[in-house]
């Protein structure tokens, strides 16, 4: 199997708002379908980011009138994004479901989209290529390999985690505290949050003991 990694910049309607706001979304959408060249692009996002931030990015999706049924949980939010304009999503589905995504699409603060999506046949994959360009701004063919699909991202709820949880999370991993070696320290992260060195440490402890568990059932690591 074909599997693509690719970088897309577009006129979003999320992407832009990313970008406006500083912050990042997960996003895991569904059955795309379009009717009377109108695409309907149902979508799970899970959003990264400040407090704040957070708040004026969903206070800017309810004014939006291109987006609908809207509804919120906390950074988790199910939306339908309603366009005229042919977007990526949309030549995927009308290219068929030869393409599929092996993992979410990751829309980052530049308001740029991580894709990785996999197909028998690597025409298909260029033909999206290609006729994404036109409607781009910029995409950049991260990599395509043939090889054996081994693993499929399926999105599950994340652990709930308090702000101040996912703040400290978020920090730790955006200024490389989990890279080797170390981008950063448990002090410099705190005094971005602006908190003691203690109160961040535990913040991120919790936050983590949140997850681990989640990780070892989901890879069963414990077997």
């Amino acid at each position: 199997m074909w599997i693509c990694q690719l970088r897309i910049k577009h006129d979003c309607l999320i992407g832009n708002k990313c970008e406006k706001y500083n912050i990042s979304t997960i996003s895991v959408p569904f059955s795309i379908y379009i009717k009377k060249g109108i695409t309907y692009s149902p979508e799970f996002h899970t959003v990264w980011g400040e407090e704040n931030n957070i708040k004026q990015f969903i206070e800017a999706l309810h004014k939006d009138k291109n987006i609908k049924n809207i509804e919120v949980n906390g950074n988790k939010i199910f939306l339908m994004e309603v366009t005229k304009n042919k977007i990526p999503v949309s030549i995927r589905a009308a290219i068929g479901h030869q393409i599929i995504f092996t993992k979410p699409i990751y829309i980052n603060t530049k308001g740029e989209e991580v894709w990785e999506i996999a197909s028998w046949k690597k025409e298909l994959i260029m033909e999206f290529i290609h006729k994404v360009k036109k409607i781009a701004k910029r995409i950049s063919l991260e990599s395509i390999e043939n090889t054996s699909l081994d693993n499929i991202y399926y999105s599950t709820l994340l652990p709930e985690l308090t702000e101040k949880q996912k703040q400290a999370l978020l920090l730790a991993y955006k200024y490389g505290f989990y890279e080797w070696p170390k981008k950063t320290s448990l002090g410099k992260l705190a005094k971005l949050m602006k908190v003691s060195l203690p109160t961040y440490r535990e913040h991120l402890k919790r936050a983590e003991q949140k997850f681990l568990p989640e990780l070892i059932k989901k890879y069963h690591l414990s077997n």
